[in-house]
């Protein structure tokens, strides 16, 4: 019997925080990050991993405070042909709100 296909929206609820706490998310697809370091110079969560070469966030799940610089890492990600590797989730909706490359707030996360 198949499995059925990951919903990128589920990933790492399990160890989360309440959604009141923190309602955004990062979904980042690291095995396709090309390391242009540009959500680094955008965000105070991305950081360049000097042992990788690749970006990383300092933490997954955030609140409204974090969310602007978290959408800019997001929207500067040159990964995959412009549509970013770097996925900004709104957890009470399941709905990406960056980069949101289709414009309809469908994951666009690409496995």
């Amino acid at each position: 019997m198949a499995e059925e296909p990951i919903d990128p929206s589920e990933i790492g609820e399990g160890d989360a925080p309440p959604v009141e706490e923190a309602p955004y998310k990062i979904i980042f697809e690291a095995n396709k990050c090309i390391a242009a370091g540009k959500c680094a110079e955008v965000s105070t969560n991305w950081e360049m991993d000097i042992m990788t070469e690749i970006a990383k966030p300092d933490v997954y799940f955030f609140g409204e405070p974090d969310l602007e610089h978290n959408i800019a890492a997001a929207d500067a990600c040159p990964a995959k042909k412009d549509r970013g590797v770097i996925h900004v989730v709104d957890r009470r909706t399941s709905e990406e709100i960056a980069p949101d490359p289709n414009g309809d707030g469908t994951l666009s996360v690409d496995w």
